[in-house]
């Protein structure tokens, strides 16, 4: 190993989330619930990448991440991979995509919204990949990719 290389154990199970775009990390932490994770978690940010510049890793032990869970890290970091590893070898790698529609996991911003009054879950069509643009359903209010809020 060189002197500027980092040494950073392989996962034997678990899940790798690369390419988060720069200063998403702490935020894909927190959306999928990891601070609460008992198993190892490693964390990288603002680490060289030659095709983004800067990105994020975040590997996690023994924990693979079900379609919700994937949908909420394309919303944050339309950029991030997630590689599956099972005996120290990969079993599955991919990239993010987002849905075309998203229920039940993101608040619209609409204060006067249904979904914020009644028991009605969320329900949002994706109108624009690129930017990340959520119209509601019920409302037709628009959420930018800033003012997304995970319920």
């Amino acid at each position: 190993m060189s002197k500027k290389e980092l040494n950073v154990s392989a996962l034997q199970n678990g899940t790798v989330i690369d390419h988060i775009a720069q200063g998403q990390v702490e935020r894909v932490l927190y959306i999928l619930n990891l601070p609460n994770y008992d198993d190892q978690i490693y964390l990288g940010a603002n680490l060289d990448s030659k095709k983004y510049g800067k990105k994020g890793i975040i590997k996690v032990s023994n924990k693979f991440f079900e379609p919700e869970e994937v949908n909420k890290i394309a919303l944050v970091s339309p950029t991030a991979s997630i590689i599956e590893i099972r005996d120290y070898d990969v079993i599955k790698k991919g990239n993010v995509q987002i849905s075309d529609e998203i229920k039940g996991f993101v608040k619209c911003v609409n204060p006067n919204c249904i979904t914020n009054h009644e028991n009605v879950p969320t329900w949002f069509d994706v109108t624009d990949k690129k930017e990340i643009v959520l119209k509601c359903r019920y409302c037709e209010k628009n959420t930018a990719k800033a003012n997304i809020e995970f319920i």
